[in-house]
């Protein structure tokens, strides 16, 4: 066999994965069982000639040595990913460079298998990270087909309960009936409000919001329905509130449960006929504005206490839009991740285009008490303080989500047990929990990679 390109019958369609091996029997029996997988392969005996491959052709995978003559696993390394930021790389090296394989993963290799290899482990970590690239690519797509069909601003889901919201939008849009939008904090209610604006016959004319809960409640009154000249101490002008810029057009109101009392008065006023006066006038001026509400207060139960009227929730809740928190769309994370690592690393010239998948699974495991808004900003802070290009690693998820407690039910644990046997238990559960994904068991267990595959094989090869 020579050195080179060695081409499957499938080229046209099956993935491409180079090889950076000295020329050895173990290597050709890799060659041959990736050929037999239909695999096209590249195979160079050492550095230069990966370097000119990767040059020259688009790789998919990359299998090579860590250290050996005339091969710089690492530069090869570092050089592949420039080429494709999401390519699977497997480092593989012996028992004495585990420490550099740590290093390998570290820089973003996707696994590190010991010689002599197991050519069905490296066969199905392979198969795992190419389905990871395809998944980068369909999720790519289908966030341009998202915004094709929906052109909902930053709404880009495909969860069950967006796409049922997706509905909603449409079905109210064209209408000019008061919505209410309920949901935690964070959710996306204000993009729910805008998609309705931007659907609707208004949508040429102003979109006015206001955040009731962010305003003391001396000045939501003057907020809303502006002022006339004198009215009170330092209003040397008169002043227009929201209800009139937002004439013909469309008034959000943020947080409604926070308005006071007085002020709901007047507010039930403006929904009912339109019709309001200024603080200190006397001029009833008349405004068409569609009058969308949000709200993370539950509203039925203030009315029961007394602290919202019952006549003005009834004039709000004639359509309800329940947005769900994000740990009941956790399927929704992977794209809204993709989108926000797009738009942050625009924004602040870095070149990053995915996450690892190891990494999307942190993020899925964790609650997101502040939903969509603090899944945003953690990806604004990894993007920023990421150093490296490509591709985002677990190790820049913010500690605080990173360390959340993970249970595996069924842990063979009981009373009377030794602290090494314990060790063990949680060692050989963790990796039959993480089907012996050996760098997300370190993660979990919270040690190093040398250290998990140190106590492996003291513990006899778990």
């Amino acid at each position: 066999m020579q050195a080179g390109r060695l081409v499957s019958e499938k080229r046209d369609t099956q993935p491409r994965i180079l090889v950076v091996l000295p020329e050895s029997q173990q290597a050709r029996a890799l060659i041959f069982y990736l050929e037999q997988r239909a695999y096209e392969v590249l195979w160079a005996h050492e550095g230069q000639s990966a370097y000119e491959i990767l040059d020259a052709d688009a790789v998919d995978a990359l299998i090579y040595a860590l250290r050996e003559k005339r091969i710089d696993g690492l530069r090869v390394q570092q050089l592949a990913h420039k080429r494709n930021p999401a390519i699977c790389a497997i480092a593989i090296a012996g028992p004495e460079d585990i420490e550099l394989g740590v290093e390998a993963m570290r820089q973003g290799a996707y696994d590190f298998q010991l010689l002599p290899l197991n050519l069905a482990k490296v066969g199905a970590v392979l198969e795992k990270g190419l389905r990871y690239q395809q998944l980068v690519g369909e999720v790519s797509d289908l966030q341009r087909r998202l915004d094709e069909r929906y052109r909902f601003d930053d709404i880009a889901r495909r969860s069950s309960p967006w796409q049922r919201i997706y509905l909603q939008i449409e079905q109210v849009a064209q209408s000019r009936t008061s919505v209410l939008i309920a949901g935690e904090t964070g959710t996306g209610k204000g993009e729910v409000a805008k998609a309705i604006h931007q659907r609707s016959r208004r949508r040429e004319n102003a979109f006015v919001e206001i955040n009731c809960g962010a305003l003391p409640e001396s000045l939501v009154e003057n907020e809303l329905f502006g002022h006339e000249k004198g009215a009170y101490t330092g209003a040397g002008a008169a002043r227009k509130g929201r209800f009139e810029l937002a004439d013909q057009g469309t008034l959000f109101l943020d947080e409604v449960g926070d308005i006071p009392l007085p002020t709901q008065v007047k507010l039930l006023r403006v929904i009912q006929d339109g019709c309001f006066e200024r603080i200190g006038g006397t001029q009833t001026r008349r405004v068409d504005v569609r009058l969308i509400a949000a709200t993370h207060r539950d509203l039925e139960a203030m009315v029961q206490e007394g602290t919202f009227r019952a006549d003005l929730f009834y004039r709000l809740n004639v359509i309800k839009i329940e947005v769900p928190p994000l740990r009941e769309c956790r399927e929704d994370i992977p794209i809204l991740a993709d989108a926000f690592i797009r738009q942050f690393a625009a924004e602040n010239n870095k070149r990053i285009e995915s996450i690892r998948p190891r990494a999307l699974d942190v993020l899925r495991d964790y609650d997101w008490p502040g939903n969509v808004r603090e899944l945003k900003n953690c990806i604004e802070g990894m993007v920023v303080m990421c150093a490296r290009e490509g591709v985002l690693e677990v190790g820049d998820i913010p500690r605080y989500i990173n360390r959340q407690e993970r249970v595996f039910p069924g842990l063979g644990f009981r009373v009377g047990m030794s602290m090494a046997e314990i060790e063990q238990t949680a060692i050989a559960e963790t990796l039959k929990a993480v089907g012996n994904d050996r760098r997300r068991a370190a993660e979990i267990l919270q040690i190093g990679l040398s250290t998990l595959y140190r106590k492996v094989k003291q513990y006899g090869g778990i």
